[in-house]
């Protein structure tokens, strides 16, 4: 059994469940209107699709051309414009997936020690430049050990 969703507006959504055939003959019609299958025949075909222009105008993309039912057939977008053009419907749909539209979810779990050797690296690394240019090159030196020695 295979689980869509599709996002209609911020407030409202289909959800289909399919077989994997009925599944797979969906997603090779998606092509820009929405669809449902006929409820009450697993086996029944899917409904033509609607006439382009009959459903609310959908954005594209005016750098690759794709639309956001492409993208939801596909599962990827096609430019990191999309992101801007798409924006209202990919938080809906975030929104519906996860229940947010910001990770909180796991980190690694070194990530603090990271980002205090990154920190740490950058001020060695600046103090190394401002060395160089003082032309202070046992100093230099010194700061250039440090720093490969923190590397992993």
């Amino acid at each position: 059994m295979v689980h869509i969703t599709e996002v209609l507006s911020e407030e409202s959504f289909e959800e289909l469940h399919l077989c994997e055939d009925c599944a797979q003959r969906f997603l090779d019609q998606v092509s820009g209107g929405r669809k449902s299958p006929e409820k009450s025949d697993s086996s029944a075909e899917l409904e033509p699709l609607p006439e382009p222009g009959s459903r609310e105008k959908t954005p594209t993309c005016p750098h690759c051309g794709i639309s956001f039912a492409e993208y939801r057939s596909t599962g990827r977008l096609g430019c990191l414009q999309d992101y801007d053009v798409f924006r209202e419907d990919l938080v809906a749909l975030l929104e519906n997936v996860h229940g947010e539209t910001r990770h909180c979810g796991k980190e690694p779990k070194n990530l603090e020690r990271h980002r205090q050797v990154g920190s740490a690296k950058a001020k060695l690394s600046n103090d190394l430049r401002m060395a160089i240019s003082r032309e202070d090159y046992e100093e230099a030196a010194k700061l250039r050990d440090q720093i490969k020695s923190m590397e992993f």
